[in-house]
Order: C-alpha cells, then sequence, then structure tokens
C-alpha cells in the first residue's frame, strides 16, 4: 500500500510519523507533496526521497490519497493534481467544510473518505469522526480506520453532515479544553498563587479528573454529585455557574462552531 499525503502542515506531518512509528507502512511506500520548499528539505527525514514540491506521475503511483491542505487552497490544488489522478484512487480529505461530493466531482474519483481529526492527534491521542462515499467497500474502511487510528480514536459515520457536529465538539474542543483551564489559572493568580502554581494545579486537576472518568462508569454528573457535597465549596461554585447559565452558553458556542462549519461547507 502507498500513500501520498498532499499538504505537510501539522495534521500532514502527524499522519506521516504516526504510520511511519506504527509501522503500518514504509519509508519507500510513503509519498508526501508540499509546495512550499523549505517543507520539502526538512521532511526528507520523514520518507527518504519521495518528498516532492511539485505534482507529477509519482501521483498515479499511490493508493490512497490523503488531502491535508486548507480547503480554500483545495480549487487550485485540485486543478494541478488531477491530471495525475486516477478514478479508481481513494481520497481521504481532512479539509473542513469541504463536502464529499465536491471532492468526487473536482478530481474525478468515486471513492472519497472525509474525516475531522483534532489536535491531540499529534500525540497519538487524537479523536477523528469519519465518513464516506457510498462506493467504498467494508475492507477499504477497515483500511482507512487502521491508519486513522495511529493517531488516536475514531468513530464512523453514516451521515455526512454529521462531519460539521463534530467539527463543533471534538474539532473544536480541544480550544473549549483550554479556554477554561486559562480562566481557571486566572482566577488562582487573582487568588494569591503563582503562575506556575496555578498552571500545575489546573493542568494535573484536568489530566486526573478525565483519568478517573475514563477509568468508571459513571456519568460526568455522576462525578459531579461525589464532588459536590451538600453545602461545601464545589456545590457554591456549581451554583455561580448555573445562575450565569454557564451550561446554555457552552451548548450556545457549540451550536455557533456548527453553524460555521455549515458555512464553510456550502
Amino acid at each position: 500500500m502507498k500513500i501520498l499525503i498532499v499538504g505537510s502542515g501539522n495534521m500532514g506531518k502527524t499522519y506521516a510519523r504516526s504510520f511511519l512509528t506504527s509501522r503500518v507502512i514504509t519509508e519507500k511506500d510513503l509519498f508526501i507533496l508540499d509546495k512550499n520548499r523549505g517543507q520539502v528539505t526538512a521532511l526528507t527525514e520523514l520518507s527518504g526521497g519521495n518528498i516532492y514540491d511539485k505534482p507529477g506521475a509519482f501521483i498515479s503511483e499511490t493508493d490512497i490519497l490523503i488531502l491535508a491542505v486548507k480547503p480554500q487552497d483545495f480549487a487550485q490544488l485540485a486543478g494541478q493534481i488531477k491530471p495525475f489522478v486516477k478514478p479508481e484512487q481513494l481520497i481521504l480529505s481532512i479539509m473542513a467544510g469541504i463536502k464529499i461530493d465536491a471532492i468526487m466531482n473536482t478530481l474525478g474519483v468515486k471513492r472519497v473518505v472525509r474525516c475531522m481529526p483534532n489536535l491531540p492527534a499529534q500525540i497519538g491521542m487524537g479523536m477523528t469522526v469519519f465518513t464516506s462515499s457510498p462506493g467504498i467497500d467494508k475492507k477499504e474502511l477497515f483500511t482507512v480506520q487502521n491508519l486513522i487510528n495511529t493517531t488516536g480514536k475514531s468513530v464512523y459515520v453514516e451521515d455526512e453532515n454529521m462531519i460539521d457536529v463534530a467539527t463543533a465538539i471534538s474539532g473544536s474542543g480541544p480550544a473549549y479544553v483550554y479556554y477554561f483551564m486559562e480562566a481557571m489559572i486566572r482566577a488562582g493568580v487573582k487568588m494569591g498563587f503563582t503562575l506556575s502554581e496555578a498552571e500545575l494545579l489546573v493542568n494535573q486537576t484536568f489530566m486526573g479528573a478525565v483519568h478517573l472518568h475514563n477509568q468508571n462508569e459513571l456519568t460526568c454528573n455522576e462525578w459531579i454529585k461525589k464532588v459536590a457535597s451538600k453545602g461545601g465549596t464545589t456545590e457554591a461554585a456549581v451554583k455561580v455557574f448555573d445562575q450565569f447559565g454557564l451550561d446554555g452558553k457552552i451548548g450556545a458556542g457549540l451550536v455557533a462552531a456548527y453553524e460555521r462549519a455549515t458555512e464553510l461547507g456550502s
């Protein structure tokens, strides 16, 4: 199996490293195409001599073509690579907002997988939601999922619209976590901790809470009740969150992210 990754930004490099580290392919079967000459030079460590800065016949030699470029660059890129793309090649797209039909029609292919990974994929703890065109069989989907899972976990959805929902939840989700962490750190400093102390308290609290949740079957609400004893400190904080309608505001934020994702794809 030969794989071509088009674009060597964060996710392009993440996939390249993950595929090689997991040994799902070898260096000789990994191809990378990036118009940035500086990137091409820097990536020789990943794929030996299979690094290119211009499209060419090598594109036709690959089985899976991964589109890891910015969605706004797709139209120009498609015009450059289409002469070399074979109709039977499998396309894996991580471009936000670009629909499967658009990729199929623009490149003249029949088999497309569209996925939405997130930033923690860089350390093998990513969450990816993916879907596919009707022309892909279960064996091919299994192959694609094995590739995706080298960066973390994945969920397959039948409805392509759910990719936009996933963008709002897991795609953008790490930023929400960092937003809440930053607010807690600032509050910790305001109440007397040094910045480094506040960062340690918040970072370890988040890591511990997530690991504890993952190692048990309790729901988030059940965990909240375990921590928030009646008349205690946690209950006081949660009451303030409820007074400000924090739960509803978080939900509204996710809806706004979802609506923006659908706008980008229209």
